[in-house]
């Protein structure tokens, strides 16, 4: 390794020029600025201006209420009775046969919990793990739809991988399937789908899901899906990518208890999938985090097998937040993307004035006391431009909440 560089920053102070994978890693998430200089992600920002405003914060996708008392209390059960230390490397052996037994129960989908089942920390460290493990080279590149989760591209960038997205374009977000045959190549190792989606709130048809199998089928790709909001899905029930013909044996499904059951910083995810693919995901698994959460998993296993009604009940309270928070939007004059699932609604700022999402954002607390993301954040700094004034706004917060934002948000229609 060379000897780090010094830069003059100013005729004060100077800053080291530290190389590495990092940076490569930063700019693939969008988080080098003209200057070469690193800067804090949009939530982040977002959250502080949230803080020094006194704004009510819609931004960052985390809910205001806790989950259900069983799921606390059995923490409290494990953690009074000693589980504390290291798990084992999978999961502890009750969390994988919950995880196999959920995915059973709601997919019919049959899992050996053993060898096709994997605890992570988080559902970003299993995205992260199966990424690393699956890219082999520059020459590989992922299949994403765009706006996407931020953490595809910074991982994406760190194993050296080429971004590839195919555009969900308003109001209803679904791809154009000429558009996503276009991106698929033999040069494809993996096609990545978030359903229900974040930030657009998208749930797929049944079509795409289809041209995903077939296409990953026709050029050897894997998929992997994340779906860690398959239970805040309105209007019927969540259906996986997995389930479909020709797809079982080339896909890594994740998801994670942090949505579901509104524990969002215990950070117990999970990847299902058939064995060797688990096993390459593992073999990159152990050496990231090895293991988490020790008495959260039996936890999380507890979540997994609460009675059906938590699991409609959870979805039917979210969209009726859901629409509290649209009314408020449409009355305050955005024009509105009615999500089909997830937590998050996208909004146009457009007729209110609206040129540059992240500049509205940024004045947003200060002219109504909300906090909210632009959706810019989420794509390439090319298609930046097909995205410029939308907004994305989180429902998952008290009704009280939503209520109080949609009452200040008025302030901007008049």
């Amino acid at each position: 390794m060379g000897p780090l560089g010094l830069v003059y920053a100013s005729s004060v102070s100077r800053m080291r020029v530290i190389p590495g994978a990092w940076r490569r890693t930063a700019a693939g998430a969008g988080l080098i600025g003209a200057d070469g200089v690193a800067r804090p992600t949009i939530f982040a920002e977002m959250s502080a201006l949230a803080v020094h405003t006194g704004a009510l914060n819609l931004g960052q996708g985390f809910p205001d209420e806790d989950g259900p008392a069983e799921v606390l209390e059995a923490a409290r059960e494990a953690i009074a009775h000693g589980v504390n230390q290291y798990p084992p490397g999978r999961g502890i052996p009750d969390l994988l046969a919950a995880i196999a037994e959920h995915q059973h129960r709601f997919y019919g989908v049959s899992l050996d919990p053993a060898r096709e089942v994997l605890v992570t920390a988080g559902a970003t460290e299993a995205l992260a793990a199966s990424l690393l493990a699956l890219i082999d080279g520059p020459e590989d590149e992922v299949v994403v739809f765009e706006p996407f989760y931020d953490s595809y591209a910074a991982v994406v960038a760190l194993a050296g991988a080429r971004l590839v997205t195919v555009p969900l374009r308003w109001p209803d977000f679904q791809p154009d399937l000429d558009q996503l045959r276009a991106a698929v190549t033999d040069r494809t190792r993996v096609i990545l789908v978030n359903d229900p989606h974040n930030p657009t709130g998208a749930v797929f048809t049944a079509e795409v899901r289809s041209e995903v199998v077939a296409l990953a089928n026709q050029h050897d790709a894997v998929i992997i899906t994340d779906e860690v909001y398959e239970h805040l899905v309105f209007g019927g029930p969540h259906a996986p990518i997995a389930t479909m013909p020709g797809a079982w044996e080339r896909t890594i499904s994740i998801s994670s208890g942090g949505k579901t059951f509104s524990t969002t910083g215990w950070k117990i995810g999970w990847a299902t999938g058939p064995a060797d693919l688990v096993d390459a995901v593992l073999a990159v698994k152990q050496w990231l985090t090895y293991v988490s959460g020790a008495p959260f998993q039996p936890a999380t296993a507890t979540g997994l097998r609460l009675p059906d009604s938590y699991f409609t009940g959870i979805a039917q309270t979210l969209q009726s937040k859901r629409d509290v928070l649209g009314a408020g939007l449409v009355a305050a004059g955005f024009d509105v993307s009615v999500p089909s699932g997830s937590y998050f609604t996208v909004a146009d700022a457009g007729p209110l004035g609206a040129t540059d999402a992240a500049d509205f954002c940024r004045a947003l607390p200060q002219r109504a006391g909300v906090v909210a993301i632009p959706l810019t954040a989420f794509t390439t700094p090319e298609n930046r431009r097909e995205y410029a004034t939308l907004v994305r706004f989180a429902a998952c917060k008290r009704v009280d909440v939503l209520e109080e934002a949609a009452a200040r948000l008025l302030a901007l229609a008049g």
